[in-house]
């Protein structure tokens, strides 16, 4: 056994992905308590932004400069961006009648301290921030406000400011299609169907253009299921269209644009992108696929910060924008933005990863934080989803799932084909998604798909995580009991998971026992069991390892840091499993499989069928 680097500076259990069953849990925004807001504005506090009019050369994102001054300033005055900038006169209803309507019925986007970097502001109540906003739609204000988080003080509202066309096409998600030759696009618009038409202008590099239409989504504060989504974290989506690119050439360069056709016929363009189309199926060729969980979201001007997110989130989208050469895919499985019910925090995510969004296909699964919700059919009851109950995760990104709510489906990359499971719905034999799921590792092709990976936002194979030990687990409750003997018989080479903060790696593995040798750098031959591996670390705030977890048999490396896991397929006979730390990309810890394809039909423990001799 190994141990990597386990430096537990203060405590924090898998329950970081259980946030007490709060609903809070790692959103900054939920520690405002906006509701409570008293309006004690100072006719000599100010607050100014500039400029006054941002993306005139079709940024989508803008710094802006905030100037303020509070006469009588403590440690405790904040400043809160709010959008839209009328933010004082929208209206909530009470969730329940012994609750009183809020007073601030709007949480802001983002908000800093006044003292963030103005040390004689406690002295001299004048302030200045930098602060960078993103086009969401809408006008921006910025308010000052005393009394902390916990009682608000409204002292004084700023000016507005908007982009010089909130409504234009931003943030576009590549994702495959339900075809292997099908790339779709998914993007975010002020327009309504009714006042523009969406498309998308597009073709192979250099070649002649194609336009093809998109359809529209989008949600109401009613699709909620509860606050904050439905209460102050509510702030409309905007609308949500997706393109289908059919008919690709494999491995091709293609280029598009965004577009909507107006009323009048006048067109309004995003930028152009780019990305390459999918390999042939089973084709050889060099593929990489890039694999982690719960990254959040983050702010490079520092504000929002909590529960070291910053570094974890920022550092890993940085890393894989540096390599974005040399990835093919990304998959993202569960606890996408921990927006937790506040509902602008989906294009802020939106806007952190378009770099890598818009040139790749990046692919989510559903986690708790998504669609976990009391009585809405979630597997577990818990307040993880802030009422969103999995109706944003499931409208701002395109999935390739027969029935997009249930959130699971099958997809193909050349050598690879991935299972990707919802855990927040039931998994067990006799339901639906045990029977998907069955399918799925069952209807692989092997000569063309020698790589089969298993994904899933919770454990539902194997973890040293201290929550899970406290509870006499090392798993989701059920969770391995029949999908093992799955992934057994169907010589599944990689399951994965997020959902516990950190990273782990287990020997092949089969009921709890270390298979053909154990753990190594290097498996060649016969597949023996399944390698489980944790990477819930791309940014979410860690989670410690259990007392003794370098004790644990089937336990072979762990890493108490932020990460996130590439797979290389050299060919049909060899891949590469990396897994890098988010400080600076380096790698870690790997492992390569070399297995022929005779290797893939021979037995091993489980799993082989029958046979008789009998001619």
């Amino acid at each position: 056994m190994r141990l990597l680097f386990v430096a537990v500076t203060w405590l924090s259990v898998c329950t970081a992905a259980h946030p007490g069953r709060g609903g809070g849990g790692e959103q900054p925004l939920s520690r405002i308590a906006v509701e409570r807001t008293v309006h004690a504005v100072d006719a000599a506090a100010h607050v100014k932004a500039s400029p006054l009019v941002l993306g005139l050369k079709g940024e989508t994102s803008e710094w802006v400069d905030v100037e303020f001054f509070h006469p009588n300033p403590t440690s405790d005055d904040w400043i809160g961006v709010f959008s839209p900038a009328d933010f004082s006169s929208a209206i909530c209803e009470p969730e329940n009648e012994r609750q009183y309507p809020p007073v601030l019925c709007t949480a802001p986007i983002k908000y800093q301290f006044a003292n963030f970097k103005n040390d004689g502001y406690n002295k001299t109540g004048n302030g200045h921030l930098k602060l960078q906003l993103i086009n969401q739609r809408e006008d921006f204000s910025f308010a000052l406000f005393s009394g902390g988080l916990t009682k608000p003080k409204l002292i004084a509202v700023s000016n507005k400011i908007a982009f010089v066309n909130p409504k234009a096409p931003v943030y576009p998600r590549l994702a495959q299609g339900k075809s292997w030759n099908e790339m779709t696009v998914t993007w975010t618009s002020g327009y309504d169907i009714t006042e523009a038409v969406p498309f998308v202008e597009w073709g192979e590099k250099g070649g002649r253009r194609l336009l093809s239409p998109a359809g529209t989504l989008t949600f109401e504060r009613n699709s909620m299921c509860g606050a904050p989504a439905r209460t102050v974290g509510w702030r409309h989506p905007g609308y949500i269209h997706t393109s289908y690119l059919k008919d690709l050439w494999p491995d091709s360069q293609y280029t598009y644009r965004l577009g909507h056709r107006l009323m009048n016929g006048t067109r309004v363009w995003s930028k152009s992108y780019s990305f390459k189309a999918s390999p042939y199926p089973g084709q050889d060729s060099l593929q990489r696929v890039v694999i982690f969980g719960d990254m959040g979201k983050a702010e490079a001007d520092g504000s929002n910060e909590y529960n070291d997110f910053q570094p974890g989130s920022l550092n890993t989208t940085r890393e894989i924008i540096r390599d974005l050469d040399n990835i093919d895919m990304v998959l993202h499985i569960g606890d996408i933005c921990y927006a937790n019910g506040y509902l602008s925090q989906w294009d802020q995510f939106t806007a952190q990863i378009e770099p890598i969004a818009s040139t790749v296909p990046y692919m989510i699964g559903s986690g708790n934080h998504e669609r976990d919700w009391p009585g809405t059919g979630s597997f577990y009851g818990n307040l993880d989803s802030g009422g969103e109950c999995g109706v944003p995760a499931q409208t701002v990104f395109y999935t390739p799932a027969e029935n997009r709510a249930k959130f699971w489906y099958a997809t193909d990359y050349g050598m690879f084909r991935f299972c990707i499971a919802h855990t927040e719905e039931d998994w067990r034999p006799g339901t639906e998604q045990y029977k998907f799921i069955e399918h799925c590792l069952s209807s692989v092709d092997r000569q063309k798909q020698p790589w089969l990976v298993f994904l899933a936002h919770r454990v539902l194979g194997y973890s040293s995580c201290a929550y899970y030990a406290s509870e006499g687990t090392s798993e989701e409750p059920m969770g391995r009991e029949a999908l093992q003997e799955l992934w057994q018989r169907h010589k599944v080479d990689l399951a994965m998971y997020g959902h516990v903060h950190s990273y782990e790696r287990t020997c092949p593995v089969y009921q709890g026992q270390c298979v053909g040798g154990g753990a190594s750098d290097r498996y060649a031959g016969a597949f023996r069991a399944t390698t489980h591996v944790v990477v819930g670390g791309a940014g979410a705030s860690l989670s410690a390892f259990a007392a003794g977890a370098a004790d644990v048999q089937w336990s072979h490396v762990r890493d108490f840091d932020h990460g996130f896991v590439k797979l290389t397929a050299f060919n049909h006979s060899a891949m590469l499993f990396e897994y890098r730390k988010s400080r600076d990309g380096q790698v870690y810890d790997r492992f390569t499989i070399e297995r022929d394809y005779r290797d893939v039909l021979a037995c091993a423990v489980d799993n082989c069928p029958r046979t008789t001799l009998a001619s």
